[in-house]
């Protein structure tokens, strides 16, 4: 069956890095459009960023763009999100995220999701 497992999440302060790591199971990675979201305290989840299958578009919020970058590791069957410049507002649970259907030009809609990281930045 279809697994996510989201790493890497913690404590750092503002300006600090983290990389996030989400192991995939039960499915090809390469074939499937994937994807990072978070959820702040008392807030909505939102999209973060994503990647189509094959790696043909990749989506950014303006709220991280120019600092967090997605990539995969077909091979490994993972998705990193590489968070650097971390600001106080990117504190959130950081779910990873996919669809059913392979091929998927554009972010997963979410058929399947992660347990979740926590990401503190604080000083």
């Amino acid at each position: 069956q279809v697994q996510l497992v989201e790493s890497g999440g913690g404590l750092v302060q503002p300006g600090g890095s983290l990389r996030l790591s989400c192991a995939a199971s039960g499915f090809t990675l390469a074939y499937y459009a994937i994807g990072w979201f978070r959820q702040a305290p008392g807030k909505e989840r939102e999209g973060v960023s994503c990647t189509s299958s094959k790696n043909k578009m990749t989506y950014y919020a303006d709220s991280v763009k120019g600092r967090f970058t997605i990539f995969r590791d077909n091979a490994k069957s993972t998705v990193y999100l590489q968070m650097n410049s971390l600001k106080p507002e990117d504190t959130a649970v950081y779910y990873c995220a996919t669809d059913q259907a392979p091929y998927g030009s554009s972010c997963p809609s979410g058929d399947y999701w992660g347990q979740g990281t926590q990401v503190t930045v604080s000083s």
